[in-house]
Formats: C-alpha cells, structure tokens, sequence
C-alpha cells in the first residue's frame, strides 16, 4: 500500500472529508486530493502535519501494511476509546467502497 492509499484510508476511518483535512493544512481541497491520489509529491513536513491533524503518529502511517494492527479512535461513533482493528488490504479497499457509497446517498 503506498503513502497516499494509507492517507485515504485513515483519514476515511477518522470520519473526516478531504475538506476536513485541507482546512486543518490549510491548503485547497484540489491540493489535498492529488496527495490522496498520488499525483505529488509530499514533504516529510506536510506528512508530519497529515498526521497530527489525524492524530496519529507518523511512524503508524508509515507502518501501515495490508496486514498490521491499526490503532485507530472512533471519531465517527465519538468512542474515546481506542480499539485495534485487523485489516487486509482487500477489506480496507472494502471499508472505502462502502463509505463512499454512503457519502454519496446522503
């Protein structure tokens, strides 16, 4: 999984919109969306920025494999507990088929 796939992933698993995280950068929407599709290159900087907006550290992002344990907060359900989640590759491009399959019902 490349950099910009696990970007997507987790910022689709914090519950939060492509405007979400180019308004905390302050960069525009079109900006952040060629960093989630892989069409420019980021800084180590704007990384370490992507990853604090998300609350993450920057070593989980990098770290993240098809087969790892993500630590991840459920802002969606506002739990502040935080819950291990085992993910394949193929059920992480399932979570975001289905997210954005509801994203574009409402």
């Amino acid at each position: 999984m490349d950099i910009y796939e696990k970007i997507k992933v987790m910022r689709m698993f914090k519950g939060l919109t492509q405007e979400d995280i180019a308004g905390r950068l302050e960069m525009s929407v079109s900006g952040y969306a060629k960093i989630e599709h892989g069409e420019t290159d980021v800084s180590l900087s704007k990384l370490e920025k992507i990853a604090e907006v998300m609350e993450i550290e920057l070593q989980q992002l990098f770290g993240l494999t098809d087969k790892n344990i993500l630590n991840v907060i459920d802002s969606v359900n506002n739990l502040s507990q935080h819950g291990n989640i085992h993910l394949t590759e193929s059920q992480c491009a399932h979570q975001l088929e289905k997210t954005d399959d509801s994203a574009a019902t409402s």
